[in-house]
């Protein structure tokens, strides 16, 4: 039984697809306007998804 709780929670959380691409556009709707808050945004978002 763990072991399906432990499957549901990597395919929700860690990998999911869905989520990493809204993370990935929220930069470019969010601060697109502005070129360095947009970089600086990037890379932050980067560096969390890869933790």
């Amino acid at each position: 039984m763990s072991e399906y709780l432990l499957l549901f929670m990597s395919a929700v959380i860690v990998n999911n697809f869905v989520l990493t691409r809204f993370l990935g556009l929220c930069i470019f709707f969010g601060v697109s306007n502005d070129f360095d808050a947009s970089v600086g945004m990037g890379f932050a978002v980067t560096a969390v998804i890869t933790l």
